[in-house]
């Protein structure tokens, strides 16, 4: 079906639309688990004392790991600083919240699992 088709179709017919966004939906990878309890609360929006500091950039992180499709989504935006982890963290990826801490994960063919945000040094 055309674009235009397509959107004129929606337009006119709810269930279309709900359909189709439920399909959009159905394709977005999502964050499968959390290795830290207190990195889950402060992805559920909920106040974490020990990220009181970060808890912005942190959180918007971990929306674009949620979000992210392919491991490469998050090559963007550069800030990311996305990067394979060596040593015991072998396996392991992250991407910068700022100098010291780190949102660290597993990719898996579901998606990221393992997710923690990590101070670094």
């Amino acid at each position: 079906m055309d674009s235009g088709l397509q959107s004129s179709v929606l337009a006119q017919n709810p269930v279309a639309v709900a359909q189709y966004r439920l399909s959009i939906y159905d394709q977005v990878m999502a964050i499968q688990s959390f290795r830290c309890a207190e990195t889950r609360r402060l992805f559920e929006r909920l106040r974490v004392k020990r990220f009181v500091n970060i808890e912005g950039p942190a959180r918007r992180k971990l929306i674009y790991l949620d979000a992210a499709r392919d491991l490469s989504d998050l090559r963007i935006p550069p800030g990311n600083r996305l990067e394979a982890l060596r040593g015991d963290r072998s396996g392991q990826h992250s991407i910068r919240i700022n100098d010291q801490w780190r949102v660290c994960f597993v990719w898996s063919a579901e998606g990221p699992t393992e997710v923690e945000i990590v101070d670094y040094h």
